[in-house]
């Protein structure tokens, strides 16, 4: 089992005949994820892939039944592309499109309020369930099926994480990448909820990063939950970043001292994680974590 996506989880790519949708629906296709087609304004009534291509998410959630979709559609488009999808009914969005204007992530926000629809995203490199099916950019050879989840704002890192848990015998429940800008859909703590409520989640990877206090947050939740949790282990990246100094994304930027990966790192491990120092300990750390 995972969460956000099942092998029932009919999905469709927005921006689905572009290169990226078209090759990032092709390895969806490959991980047996359940794609049922795609949409591209203007290109409606073609086949692509051998699929369905709608000119709607409206048109295309009524011919198949699609309750996902991942966007992967240019910067200037992204919000609409999302606010299509949130009002044709869909559950869940994914995007992963970068550069995406601050002003259209505020104004999504505030047009997703009371609406069931789930956002993840955008810059982010998706969710991926291992066995089961993923939307978005993780590779899916290095990941395999288990019991651990993992939330993280970086991709890279998303999947370096996978890695050192399949290297250490320990699969993934899920992998959620959150994504890295300042305003945007699933946090940790709802990524977190999700987790401790799944009962084929054992224990949890917080991947993190300077900039914000998201991560101070989810610490305040880990402690609050107390022994009704999940084991957890996190890594923060930046320790070295002077402030002021951008790391990569969009919100990777210290403005204020609980911003800082130390601070981080202090907070989780007062909620008891365990911390990995380098990534590449993330695997030791998430084994002490279950061992305690």
């Amino acid at each position: 089992m995972a969460i956000l996506l099942t092998k029932e989880t009919k999905v469709i790519c927005q921006g689905f005949t572009g290169a990226q949708g078209t090759f990032h629906s092709e390895r969806a296709l490959a991980y047996n994820t359940k794609l049922v087609g795609g949409v591209t304004p203007d290109k409606g009534g073609r086949k692509h892939l051998d699929l369905p291509v709608f000119n709607t998410v409206a048109e295309a959630v009524k011919a198949t039944g699609c309750q996902a979709s991942g966007v992967f559609v240019p910067p200037p488009f992204a919000a609409d592309a999302i606010l299509e999808g949130v009002e044709a009914g869909l559950e869940l969005i994914i995007c992963i499109t970068d550069g995406v204007p601050v002003r259209d992530m505020q104004r999504v926000k505030r047009d997703m309020r009371g609406r069931k629809t789930r956002l993840v995203g955008p810059n982010c490199p998706g969710v991926l369930s291992p066995g089961i099916g993923k939307i978005g950019i993780i590779p899916g050879h290095i990941c395999k099926p288990g019991r651990i989840g993992v939330i993280s704002r970086s991709g890279t890192l998303s999947y370096e994480t996978a890695v050192q848990l399949s290297a250490s015998d320990m699969g993934q429940s899920t992998i959620v990448g959150i994504g890295g800008d300042p305003v945007n859909g699933t946090n940790y703590i709802d990524a977190l909820e999700l987790f401790l409520a799944d009962d084929d989640t054992d224990g949890i990877v917080i991947i993190g990063e300077i900039g914000g206090t998201a991560e101070i947050e989810a610490a305040q939740l880990i402690k609050d939950r107390g022994k009704k949790g999940k084991p957890v282990a996190a890594f923060v990246a930046g320790a070295s970043a002077p402030p002021g100094r951008k790391l990569g994304h969009a919100g990777a930027i210290v403005s204020s001292g609980d911003e800082t990966a130390q601070a981080k790192k202090e907070a989780l491990r007062s909620a008891g994680v365990v911390i990995a120092e380098t990534i590449i300990d993330i695997g030791r750390a998430m084994k002490e974590s279950l061992n305690r």
